[in-house]
């Protein structure tokens, strides 16, 4: 009974608080009756899930053909990655995305989170590119799929991060020429779009390098993607410094705090604390971000699928399946990251400070 009651106290509370709101309910509740029974129909009932492109074309899109997904996943998650060795970036991928769930949980001590990311970080690149321990090399032109997508946005953010608080430090100090070139280096970053960015990587700068000296592509695109990424992460962290009451400056100097001995023990923390959700929101833009290296040829999660229906002729006019599929990778992504900026929120970020 009490059970029963709890269930139409949240309805009441949360559905139907209201004449406009109980409105918007039964409308969105209709909408769904009167269009999930297609979606269903379609992407289940009368779906073909065997890699068999002659049923798939007999069903005539009247369902979904998840078999161009069964057909083509490998080539969807690793890319041009030798078929062979594709163990590698699997397990690559799963050693990363392990230390990032152990540091999204805080079940580690903060010594045993750095050395796990000091392990899973060096341990990616050599199974990615191998070329030790009885590795074949495999260029980096070759990487793609998710392990380069995850690669892109986990590296992106890590190396933005600490650029992003010298920034935003840099934009309130008291030197007026540091705080002129933050300003200029944020303002002109955040003009232009990405994809300029990322052609101004690949493109022009190898062109005004000393003759001889190359960078790797795939080097050049992340150093675009951090800088990117610190220009509109700094101002979200100089917010969140600008937020912090001036009384909390005066009790560190109460207590006989230098000013940066203030800002690091006791500004900074309770600052990046109150940014959480704005930086976790811009870690979230990163990740789907990464799509747009495919301009620069490098094949990440989306360009992997058009590489992988260019040639066949059987299974490109099932595109759109394969890039709900794509949609699902990216929806669990920025959901799992959601929950890591929740877990962040109430585990308190003071501890890593130390």
């Amino acid at each position: 009974m009490n059970r029963a009651a709890s269930v139409q106290n949240w309805l009441r509370h949360n559905l139907f608080p209201d004449a406009f709101s109980s409105a918007t309910t039964l409308l969105l509740v209709a909408a769904a009756l009167w269009w999930l029974p297609g979606l269903i129909d379609w992407m289940l009932l009368q779906a073909v899930f065997r890699a068999d492109a002659g049923a798939c074309h007999a069903a005539s899109h009247a369902g979904a053909c998840w078999g161009v997904v069964a057909e083509k996943y490998r080539i969807i998650l690793f890319g041009r990655y030798p078929y062979e060795e594709q163990w590698r970036p699997l397990l690559a991928t799963a050693l990363l995305l392990l230390v990032i769930v152990a540091s999204g949980r805080r079940r580690l001590t903060h010594r045993a989170l750095i050395a796990a990311w000091a392990l899973a970080l060096p341990a990616f690149f050599i199974l990615m590119g191998g070329g030790r321990f009885g590795l074949s090399p495999v260029g980096s032109d070759q990487w793609g799929g998710f392990p380069l997508t995850l690669l892109l946005a986990t590296m992106g953010m890590l190396l933005a991060f600490p650029l992003a608080i010298l920034v935003a430090l840099g934009r309130l100090s008291r030197l007026s020429l540091l705080r002129t070139l933050c300003a200029a280096y944020v303002e002109l970053v955040r003009g232009v779009p990405l994809i300029s960015v990322l052609f101004l990587a690949s493109f022009l700068f190898p062109i005004i390098l000393p003759q001889g000296l190359s960078i790797d592509v795939l080097l050049r695109v992340q150093a675009g993607i951090v800088l990117f990424a610190a220009a509109y992460l700094s101002e979200t962290i100089r917010g969140g410094l600008l937020a912090i009451p001036a009384g909390q400056h005066d009790a560190a100097a109460a207590l006989g705090l230098g000013r940066w001995q203030a800002m690091r023990w006791i500004i900074l923390p309770q600052a990046l604390r109150a940014v959480i959700p704005s930086m976790m929101n811009s870690a979230v833009s990163v990740f789907k971000d990464t799509s747009l290296v495919t301009v620069v040829s490098l094949y990440e999660l989306t360009g992997s699928l058009s590489l992988a229906l260019a040639g066949d002729p059987e299974w490109r006019s099932f595109q759109l399946e394969g890039y709900l599929f794509i949609g699902l990778i990216y929806w669990i992504g920025c959901h799992s990251m959601s929950r890591f900026s929740r877990g962040l929120e109430d585990a308190g970020i003071q501890p890593a400070m130390r």
